[in-house]
């Protein structure tokens, strides 16, 4: 039999607490860590990664950006939208004046002026014909010597023509996993840089992650990619928008698996959305991909079961979507969808083609798209086939004052 003796004052929930709420830190002017520069950036993500994670508050201002700011595990980054721009100063470059191996920590150059302690930098060189780039960041300048914060892994040889750059990402992680960063402008200042590729850089460039979400990031006139990620799974962009930088808007990189894009946008960049090699199952969803110079969209080496629905293609250079030329039959980007898409103006270069199918992809779905010519008439063709081509599945899709609605070649 149970006695209830009322005692008011004892506190019954005896469960161990074990779980706390994570820190929550503001940097900027007039936040808890003030300052307008990359370092004050990393320096609140820093303070925040060694107490377990949280989230970085960066309020309105501008941010001038030397080096990167470099992602870590489980810390949330939150900007002020518009108001809070991350832009990169300008670029300098110098040749090297003595071979650097691959063991040293300095390099020797030829003019120190235009480097900062603290900036990062990419040594670039020509090794047996192909680009080798090393990052690194500056710890110490003596003269014309640059001291580095790690060894360079690599050789870096006059013969080679070997040169440093202050060139870096804007944002970026290795191996960093369970990330959040949103409401952001970052801004590459093309003009003022030296260009390098996607592989290697970006407005945001992140390598071997997963589980990362951008929300409302403006990635802008960065002298290379604006969003590149490589070898990342799980990579989510909602409301992004990649605006006029020199090469691809969205890149997701060799080997990503399941990137998401949702209400994205990219316009007047080399490239909108550029599916490298082995990219498989991407859901990419109403957004918009035109105004670029060269293609929308392009699929390529085995790059699998993506599926693009209800998206805008509108007025990009040579064409809206290209299947790529692979010379294999294990190479080919089979299985994609191209559902409820709207195709207009595309081709207004010269080719006139909405979706040029090259190569031999197999089992590709176009259903329910619509290719519409406008005023200009620039849009001739709606799809092309090469005589590779084959196995494609066409349904529902709605020409609309076109030349030519499907053109294959050698038919």
């Amino acid at each position: 039999m149970f006695m209830s003796l009322k005692n008011d004052h004892i506190n019954r929930n005896n469960q161990p607490q074990t779980e706390a709420l994570k820190l929550e830190l503001t940097v900027g002017p007039g936040g808890d860590i003030p300052g307008k520069d990359d370092k004050t950036l990393q320096a609140g993500l820093d303070y925040l990664a060694r107490l377990g994670g949280g989230t970085l508050r960066i309020l309105p201002g501008h941010y001038k950006m030397q080096n990167s700011l470099i992602l870590q595990h489980r810390v949330n980054i939150v900007g002020s939208g518009n108001d809070t721009i991350l832009y990169k100063t300008p670029s300098f470059s110098s040749s090297l004046i003595c071979d650097a191996d691959w063991y040293e920590k300095q390099i020797k150059v030829s003019d120190a002026s235009g480097f900062n302690v603290g900036c990062g930098i990419v040594i670039q060189s020509q090794h047996l014909g192909d680009l080798q780039v090393i990052k690194r960041t500056v710890t110490a300048i003596e003269g014309n010597v640059l001291h580095l914060n790690e060894r360079i892994g690599k050789n870096a040889w006059l013969s080679e023509e070997a040169k440093v750059s202050s060139i870096f990402p804007i944002i970026t992680a290795y191996k960093v996993n369970d990330v959040f960063v949103s409401d952001l402008i970052l801004d590459g200042s093309s003009a003022e840089n030296e260009k390098l590729n996607g592989n290697y850089v970006g407005g945001l460039f992140i390598q071997h992650c997963h589980r990362h979400s951008y929300q409302r990031i403006i990635s802008r006139d960065f002298s290379g990619d604006g969003f590149s990620f490589q070898v990342c799974d799980d990579i989510r962009f909602d409301e992004c928008k990649a605006l006029n930088n020199l090469e691809l808007g969205f890149h997701p990189g060799s080997g990503s698996q399941r990137p998401v894009l949702t209400n994205c946008s990219a316009t007047g960049n080399n490239q909108g959305l550029f599916f490298c090699w082995g990219v498989t199952h991407a859901q990419v969803s109403l957004s918009d991909f035109s105004n670029n110079r060269e293609y929308g969209v392009s699929f390529g080496h085995r790059d699998t079961d993506n599926h693009l629905y209800k998206c805008t293609i509108e007025s990009n250079g040579i064409f809206g979507i290209l299947f790529r030329e692979e010379n294999y039959d294990f190479r080919r980007s089979n299985r994609n969808k191209i559902e409820s898409c709207f195709f207009r103006e595309n081709g207004h270069k010269g080719s006139g083609i909405a979706i040029q199918c090259s190569g031999m992809p197999y089992d590709v779905e176009l259903k329910k798209n619509r290719f519409e010519n406008s005023i200009e008439k620039n849009q001739k063709i709606g799809i092309r086939f090469t005589s590779k081509s084959h196995d494609f599945l066409l349904d529902g899709n709605i020409f609309v004052d076109m030349d030519q609605n499907i053109v294959k070649d050698g038919s």
